[in-house]
Parts: structure tokens; sequence; C-alpha cells
């Protein structure tokens, strides 16, 4: 008897085997790489910029492109930093020839710190360290050199290279002035395509929108949004269908009004649903209702310790835009929910946006970016 088949839906993690969407987004990503067109993704979080760009690297991989991948967060100083670029240079753009450890080594002899390079017993692959005590002149030195390799490795191979920059916004906290050297590095390197990501959209906007800032207007700008009901129905009706499951057409835009069409929300509660769906079963509103109410019982302890971070008018402006989205700096708006003086507002939404829980519509008005906080705000206080 052959095992039952497994929940289709995947979140948390990068997804780039099937989108429900995006075939637009991902067809100009894969030509800008190709192109080495510098690229700026703006999306609110959890939307899948990252998932997105590394679908379109593995293309790009596939077609013998060189690309690099570094997500800034994860080196929260200097000297890991340049650990975590030369192990993306050494992993993703180096030449399968040079993937020994005596050419790996050759690769960066020329550093002004040289690595002291390891490998993992179990699966062989290279580990560097720069070692600790180093001035931190020499260290930047070593950044530097570190960020000019890609550009020589290309101009070696004729072959184009994409660097992948993924939450870039962190770089500042590394150093203030690191914005400048990188620029400075990047603008002269028409063989590599780089590709920046981040999830504090404000601070991203801030550095490549300020004419006072050394990336602005250095790179294309791309905006994602949510993936539209109409397509998305489509992909999660399929994949129910697939998997010996039914999803009825009104329950599945059911689901899809109270996720807006956002990746991360939509799959996170198809995942819920299909769990409580038993095979040869369809789906309806009572499964649905479990589904959501296991939902935001998992995400209880993410969105209290939001809650208890946030000040007093901070609260109940979030309380009122997850009952109406509008403009909560109009007069009508205030009053019909109760909130503070003008100035207290636009203090208490600044500080909401900045917090990447609220965001700014086209339109000038204003949402709540989760809608499973909406959610559960409406369980917090009824």
């Amino acid at each position: 008897m052959p095992d039952p088949p497994l929940n289709p839906f995947r979140f948390g993690n990068f997804v780039i085997d099937e989108f429900a969407d995006r075939t637009a987004e991902l067809a100009e990503v894969e030509a800008d790489m190709r192109n080495g067109q510098d690229l700026v993704i703006f999306a609110p979080r959890r939307l899948g910029k990252s998932s997105l760009v590394l679908k379109a690297a593995a293309v790009m991989r596939r077609k013998k492109g060189l690309v690099a991948y570094l997500n800034v967060m994860t080196t929260p100083n200097k000297a890991r930093f340049a650990e975590r670029l030369a192990a993306a240079i050494y992993a993703d753009v180096a030449a399968p020839k040079a993937k020994l450890k005596d050419k790996a080594l050759a690769m960066f002899q020329g550093l002004r710190i040289v690595p002291t390079i390891t490998v993992d017993p179990v699966d062989g692959r290279l580990g560097f360290s720069f070692g600790v005590g180093n001035a931190e002149a020499d260290l930047e030195k070593t950044i530097e050199m570190l960020l000019e390799l890609p550009a020589k490795i290309a101009e070696e191979r004729e072959q184009r290279v994409v660097l992948i920059l993924d939450e870039f916004q962190e770089i500042i906290d590394l150093d203030p002035n690191f914005p400048k050297l990188l620029r400075s590095i990047f603008q002269a390197q028409p063989d590599v395509c780089h590709i920046y990501l981040g999830s504090r959209r404000h601070v991203m906007r801030d550095l490549f929108s300020d004419m006072n800032e050394p990336f602005w207007r250095s790179a294309k700008q791309m905006e994602i949004g949510l993936i539209p009901p109409a397509q998305f129905a489509r992909f999660i009706r399929r994949r129910f269908d697939t998997t010996n499951k039914a999803l009825r057409a009104e329950v599945c835009d059911r689901l899809l009004d109270i996720t807006h069409g956002h990746p991360y929300a939509t799959q996170e509660l198809c995942y819920s649903l299909w769990e409580q769906t038993p095979f040869d079963r369809e789906a309806d509103d009572d499964l649905l209702a479990r589904a959501l109410e296991l939902v935001l019982q998992s995400e209880h302890a993410h969105f209290s310790l939001v809650w208890d971070g946030l000040a007093a008018g901070q609260r109940v402006l979030l309380e009122a835009l997850a009952r109406e989205p509008g403009r909560p700096l109009s007069g009508a708006y205030r009053n019909r929910h109760r909130l503070s003086g003008p100035s207290s507002t636009q203090t208490a939404l600044k500080a909401l946006v900045e917090r990447e829980l609220v965001e700014r519509e086209p339109d000038g008005s204003y949402r709540v970016m989760e809608p499973f906080l909406v959610e559960w705000l409406d369980e917090l206080v009824t």
C-alpha cells in the first residue's frame, strides 16, 4: 500500500520549487541577473522576496552562471562578515577546479589577512576563519579585497557573477561607513550583478532613495506585493486535488479573504486546513475555522511579544487599524476610534510603520501588515 500524500503546503523556509504566481517577477529578476543589472527588491516581510531571488539564482546556476548568496543577518561583526563572504565566494562562485583546500587557500592568499581553512569531517565543506585580535584596518582591507574578488573571477572566466546580499540593511549595524565602501567597490564591477534584499523597508528605502546616501539611484528598484486571489485560488485547489483532498471554491475564497493573498499567511493557513481535512473529503467552513484557530494558537507567543513591546498609544492605534484600515490622521477616523490628537497619533503611526506592523498603501491609507495579527487582535478585544 503506497504511503499517503504529504502536506503540499510549506511556510517558514525558502520555497523555490513551485510558486503560486510571481511568473512576471521571476522572469524580470532572471533577466536582470543575465544582463548584470543591479537590483533592489522592496516588499513587506514574508512576501517571498528571498524565495523569488533564490529561484532565479537556481535558474542562473543551471545555465552555468556564478551566483553567491550572503545573508548579512548572519554576520554580527566584521570578522564573521568576512568569513561568510569568503565561504559564499568559495562555495558558489569558485569553479569546480578550485574546490579543494589548496586551491581555496591560493584564491585567498593575497588577502591582507589570510584565513585559516578547516575541513568539516562530516560533509567535507571548507570553513574560513580570520581569527581574533586583528587590527581593524587590516580586517576592513581584507573585506574590501574579498568584495573585489567576484569581479576578478568574472573577468578571468568571462562569466557573469551574481552577488545576492540578503537583509542588506544590517550592513549599517556592522559599520555606518560600510555602505560608502561597498558602493565605491560595486560601481566598478560591470560584470557583477548585485541584488539587494531587506526586511526593514524604511531603512532600505533610505539607503536607495535618499540622495545623500551612497547607494542613491544605484540599482533598479522593484516592488512585489500580495498575490492576486484568483491566481492563489487555482494554486491552492490544485494542490488539494492532487493529494486526495478537495476544497470548495467558496471556502477557498473565504480563506483568501482572511489572508488577502499574503504568501506566508496563505501557505500557513492552507497547511493547517490540509491537515484538518481527511483524505477523500472536502474542506468546509467548520474545518477552516478549526484550522484558523490552530494557526492563531501557534502564533500567540509571537503576537504576545509584539503586543507587550508596544506603548499604550500604539496599541490603541493598532487595534483601530485592525478593525478599519484607513487614514488615522484624519479627524473623522480619530473620532470614530477615540484616538489621541494628531501629533500623538502621528508618533504612534510612525513607530508602527518602523516596526513593520503597519504599512502605507498607495492611496495614502494604512493597514496592519500581518493578516493573522488582525485575527488575533479581534480575539483579544472580544
